[in-house]
């Protein structure tokens, strides 16, 4: 029998569901080309205008996966695991949690992406660190993975190639926000990779892509839904982004915050927070630790000894950075010729932050991209970002700018000043950790 993708489209924009086979048929026409920009288009805004259930975005979900390679670590002698985070500012959640888990003995394939808009990338600050190859051919990518333990790299041409075009797609016709292809979109490329469980980290807040917590919740629990599903073990975790997760935004700056951390030189709490949570998440969902108790345990207890700071410096080494680079990370980061303080105009307390002007700003520095074309400069940023609660001392700083010219540090300065307000009473904090989401039994 054949299907047109005008049937199929028919039939999904009068609200019928789709049959896993009509999916199958529509993505492999995507991926060869037969199936044409608009009738991808016609079908994305029928989706969004109808959703999907359970099984269609399942099917939609594995369609995807295995339109190009998928990875195989069966030979590896201990479980695969990865987490996913939706995005947020000062997000450098993933530099810590991949060394740390893979420090416990799990082993952690990480395919993370660039970052775009306000939301940093982990792929970017990872090129901060030179030589570092973050897009390695598959043997080296296995070969670090097996040696190292944990390989933070980008998604190649060859892994799920269907969503890259369904994206492109989706991006300019006003379809992106459809929870059914986000969780599609998500899922087929990091179930490409071959894990055994996924950790999924949904930001919530004024500076993550889901700002209201139903709408957080929603994607979180289709995310855990799809992921089961379609056969990997997937927990997720709703956190919070009203307020930058690290004190740091940017990408060298990130890094260093992140060996910081490795290290025991500083560990900002709320981060601390949500990269422990996430953490004995990983280590629960590989089968390593019978409890969240036992997880976080675990996690201290590699993180405190230097194992995970070890383990960190192995994957660079492995990946053509420096060898040393944990040890002497600031002789190689790059970094910006100016440094500016932000200061307060008034005194009190931080009562709340624009978040998502906070990622402009960076953007705006030069650190960040608005299409997906732009060069980004790895060393501009922002650290010593006063949270919520801390007091403010009028004269002193709310941050530090790191800048490549009097101009660009001017007008992120405004930014930064705007985006925080001032209040004569300390506020209560949010949780950084709102809530888990476990899939329905």
């Amino acid at each position: 029998m054949t299907m047109l993708p005008q049937e199929i489209i028919r039939k999904k924009r009068d609200g019928r569901p789709l049959t896993g086979a009509e999916i199958a048929a529509f993505v492999a026409g995507m991926t060869s080309g037969k199936v044409s920009e608009g009738q991808v288009a016609a079908l994305a805004m029928a989706v969004f205008f109808n959703g999907m259930s359970r099984d269609e975005a399942v099917a939609l979900t594995l369609a995807m996966r295995d339109s190009g390679d998928t990875l195989d670590w069966s030979d590896l002698p201990g479980p695969v695991t990865d987490k996913h985070s939706t995005g947020g500012v000062g997000d450098n959640v993933s530099l810590m949690l991949a060394p740390i888990v893979a420090a416990c003995g799990a082993y952690v394939p990480m395919i993370s992406g660039r970052g775009l808009g306000h939301t940093g990338g982990t792929l970017d600050k990872m090129d901060a660190i030179p030589g570092y190859v973050s897009q390695p051919d598959t043997a080296l990518f296995r070969k670090t993975v097996r040696t190292a333990g944990c390989a933070i790299i980008g998604q190649t041409a060859a892994l799920a190639p269907a969503d890259k075009r369904f994206y492109g797609i989706r991006d300019v016709t006003a379809t992106v926000e459809s929870v059914p292809l986000i969780t599609a979109s998500i899922l087929s490329k990091k179930l490409a990779a071959g894990l055994q469980s996924l950790v999924l980290d949904v930001k919530v807040g004024n500076g993550a892509f889901m700002a209201r917590s139903r709408d957080a919740t929603e994607l979180a629990n289709s995310l855990v839904e799809v992921a089961n599903g379609a056969g990997t073990r997937t927990s997720a975790l709703i956190t919070g982004m009203n307020e930058p997760l690290a004190s740091a935004a940017g990408n060298a700056v990130e890094v260093m915050n992140a060996v910081d951390f490795l290290t025991g030189r500083r560990r900002d709490k709320r981060l601390a927070e949500v990269t422990m949570a996430l953490a004995a998440e990983m280590l629960v969902a590989a089968g390593m630790a019978g409890s969240n108790k036992e997880g976080i345990a675990r996690a201290t207890v590699v993180l405190e000894k230097g194992t995970a700071a070890e383990t960190f410096g192995q994957m660079i080494a492995a990946l053509g950075g420096p060898s040393d680079f944990v040890a002497k990370p600031a002789s190689y980061l790059p970094k910006a010729p100016l440094e500016v303080a932000v200061v307060a105009e008034s005194a009190g307390y931080v009562t709340s932050i624009a978040t998502r002007d906070i990622g402009l700003a960076v953007v705006a520095l030069g650190g960040g991209r608005t299409t997906p074309d732009d060069v980004i400069d790895h060393a501009v940023g922002i650290t010593g970002l006063l949270p919520i609660g801390a007091e403010a001392v009028k004269g002193e700083p709310l941050a530090m700018l790191h800048a490549r010219s009097h101009a660009a540090a001017e007008k992120a300065a405004s930014e930064i000043r705007l985006a925080y307000t001032i209040g004569p009473a300390r506020p209560a904090t949010d949780k950084a950790v709102v809530r888990r989401i476990s899939p329905r039994q």
